[in-house]
């Protein structure tokens, strides 16, 4: 019997792609152990994109410190500045005109309103929040609470082995560091995601692809977007 595994850092209210993959898996790990990464052009763990008169805007989770080297389930939430507050404000001016305002902004006040302190455990609310609004019924497993080693594509193939997992759905930025070798002699076939974003109407001017999530929600309301994202 077949079953599909995607493995995932958890980002915060991820795009549209993010969970165009979980559409197809039947077991999702969450990469926690995986190093926090800060101030570059791929993280996304602490930060995504909306939509504003200006274009798209980074929102992004404060934290606190941050080695290097510092797993992401180690990261804690800062309160040096009120980012929750900061986050809503932002939603509300930018987002008050959208059509489904109304429906979709009680869930976000709510999900800053939980008394986490860890990112790891904001970021996890935030896409249960999104699974739950796109009704993705998924297994989903903490790297954490495995005993899988190794490091890159050999962490890989422990952690799908620990799931029984068969097939791997990948993303294609993983494509760079990928090795074959080690999912073969596993016995574990790879598929890769082929992901085209799909277009809906947006608030604000031209549309942007690749915002977070929340963005299709605000302007398509839960049953559309739930149409869209896999009808795309």
């Amino acid at each position: 019997m077949s079953r599909t595994a995607v493995i995932h850092q958890p980002d915060f209210l991820p795009y549209l792609g993010f969970f165009d993959r979980l559409l197809h898996a039947d077991v999702f790990v969450l990469l926690d152990t995986a190093q926090y990464v800060n101030a570059t052009s791929r993280s996304w763990t602490n930060r995504d994109k909306i939509k504003t008169p200006q274009g798209e805007r980074w929102i992004t989770v404060s934290v606190g410190s941050a080695p290097h080297g510092t797993p992401i389930n180690r990261i804690a939430l800062s309160d040096k500045v009120d980012w929750r507050a900061n986050h809503l404000n932002l939603l509300q001016a930018n987002y008050r005109k959208a059509a489904y305002f109304a429906e979709i902004y009680p869930r976000l006040a709510a999900l800053y309103a939980q008394p986490t302190g860890l990112l790891a455990d904001f970021n996890r609310a935030s896409i249960e929040l999104l699974l739950d609004l796109f009704d993705i019924r998924i297994e989903i497993v903490l790297a954490s609470a495995l005993k899988a080693t190794g490091r890159s594509n050999e962490l890989l193939v422990t952690i799908l082995q620990e799931v029984g997992a068969t097939r791997y759905l990948s993303g294609v930025g993983a494509r760079d560091y990928f090795r074959p070798e080690p999912f073969a002699a596993a016995g574990i076939e790879v598929t890769w995601q082929d992901f085209s974003h799909p277009e809906y109407p947006q608030l604000h001017g031209p549309f942007i692809p690749y915002l977070s999530g929340i963005d299709l929600l605000f302007n398509c309301g839960i049953a559309r977007s739930r149409d869209i994202l896999r009808k795309r």
